[in-house]
């Protein structure tokens, strides 16, 4: 008994360590936080190392949230994880809507061309070209900023905006160093040229109404910082410069080897031969398997959500009182007429500054549901309406109430319409799931990202994702055609 006792006392106190959730995008996040090549399942990066050195110092468990780069802040302001690191450069921008720690890396911009390109050198070099960079990085604020005409390509993710340069659809980019390092000098198409561009700071953010834990972050990185161990992870991802060595009076020489750089540099851009390529494919079943359950959750949900709300809106807007009929109008035009990824961004982002909060399921249902209830009810509208009114008069007329013509003859007949248009919306809506990735929601197209930026495979992973999208949406396909069939005879 006693010795049960302890056990439980044991498993209570572990359990109640504290957390500290952390909000990045390991979607082409070498050398920050990606999935580790030789071990998918497990996620790597000079950030991850940080993260751990910290929760270690802080007596904290990290537990990392994933959420697309340029919803970070947002996703910190809604409370969905308690820092934020993940390359993002202290701005004054930034600064007002977040609480930044001291800088724990500093780097500048480097330009990326072609190997072939020998008139590239510098920045005025790049007057009438396409540049490519990141959206919303100091980088593209830098190429805004200039005097000269650039035609500037704003990416979502750093590896296609090398993957472009190398394909020659760009000419030149322009991003942090740490990038350039990892994806344009790593390529071996790919050169960097010209010197520094700019300055730049990385820190981690915290919100402003925690004050607590920003103090906590910033006594455990100045401690990191003091006693070497954050130049130890930069030195072992080949990230130690002269620019940080300066800030924190240190030797800009390194220490020690790029053990982490050298490794990604085997392993990431390794050519594999076709059979050990089929064997890494099947690896991935695992994590695209669990990618495409919860896609399955979130469809499957939404779409009876959809019905029930398309059904009862339809109903309103053909036999309600004006009034009625107006709102169910008013809302199949605004949620038809609107894009779907504006309507999940309010969701998720803007209803919480009225004090309405979801967490990213829920949006990510209720974002769905009501943007396809709107075509659903007008599927369903349509079906009722094919239906002869005479068939609800000769009803009534045989003793049937209004509700008992509908319920009996009239729906019945209305549903064997609506049958393909509402399996073509399910199929739809099954892909359209892939945009909840941008709050916070990890399904089967971002399983697919991660996956893709880590092994540089768009196309052999893009085929075996498609195909489980085929084979999660064949079993309702079929089941359509099974009622359509009954409900024929």
């Amino acid at each position: 008994m006693r010795y049960l006792l302890f056990l439980l006392l044991f498993i209570s106190s572990a359990n109640a360590t504290e957390k500290l959730r952390w909000g990045a995008d390991i979607q082409s996040g070498a050398p920050y936080a990606y999935k580790a090549p030789d071990h998918p399942e497990q996620m790597i990066g000079f950030e991850v190392e940080i993260v751990n050195a910290l929760a270690h110092e802080l007596d904290m468990e990290p537990v990392f949230v994933q959420n697309l780069w340029e919803g970070l802040i947002q996703g910190l302001q809604r409370k969905d994880y308690d820092i934020v690191i993940n390359g993002l450069e202290i701005t004054p921008d930034r600064a007002e809507e977040v609480h930044f720690s001291q800088p724990y890396y500093l780097t500048s911009e480097r330009l990326t061309v072609r190997k072939s390109t020998m008139d590239i050198n510098n920045v005025p070099d790049l007057k009438d070209r396409r540049v490519g960079t990141l959206e919303g990085s100091l980088a593209q604020r830098i190429l805004k900023e200039l005097k000269i005409p650039i035609q500037i390509i704003p990416y979502a993710e750093e590896v296609t905006a090398y993957s472009d340069l190398a394909l020659s659809r760009t000419e030149a980019v322009l991003l942090d160093e740490p990038i350039a390092l990892y994806y344009g000098q790593a390529n071996p198409s790919l050169k960097i040229v010209g010197g520094s561009i700019g300055e730049m700071a990385y820190g981690i953010a915290t919100r402003k109404d925690n004050p607590e834990l920003s103090l906590k972050i910033e006594v455990a990185l100045d401690k990191l910082i003091r006693d070497g161990t954050i130049r130890s992870i930069l030195e072992r991802w080949n990230l130690w410069n002269s620019q940080t060595a300066l800030a924190w009076h240190m030797d800009a020489k390194p220490l020690s080897a790029p053990v982490s750089y050298d490794k990604y540099l085997e392993t990431a851009w390794l050519k594999r031969p076709f059979g050990e390529k089929v064997k890494r494919y099947v690896s991935f079943l695992p994590m695209l398997a669990q990618g495409a359950l919860m896609t399955m959750e979130i469809s499957v949900l939404a779409m009876i959500l959809a019905i029930l709300v398309g059904l009862l809106v339809a109903m309103a807007r053909l036999y309600g009182a004006w009034p009625v009929r107006w709102l169910a109008l008013s809302f199949v035009e605004v949620w038809r007429g609107t894009p779907l990824l504006i309507q999940l961004y309010l969701i998720f982002y803007g209803l919480p500054h009225l004090g309405i909060r979801f967490d990213p399921f829920l949006a990510a249902v209720i974002g769905l549901g009501l943007n396809y209830g709107a075509n659903e009810a007008e599927n369903y509208r349509a079906g009722i309406q094919s239906i002869p009114r005479t068939q609800g008069d000769a009803a009534q007329a045989l003793g049937m109430s209004w509700w008992q013509s509908l319920r009996y003859i009239i729906l019945p007949q209305a549903t064997r319409v609506v049958i393909p248009p509402v399996t073509n919306d399910f199929i739809a809506l099954l892909k359209d799931s892939s945009l909840v990735s941008v709050i916070t929601m990890v399904e089967l197209t971002t399983t697919y990202g991660q996956l893709a930026s880590t092994y540089f495979d768009y196309l052999g992973i893009g085929i075996l994702t498609a195909a489980v999208y085929f084979l999660i949406g064949l079993p309702f396909v079929r089941l359509s055609h099974y009622f359509e069939r009954r409900l024929r005879v």
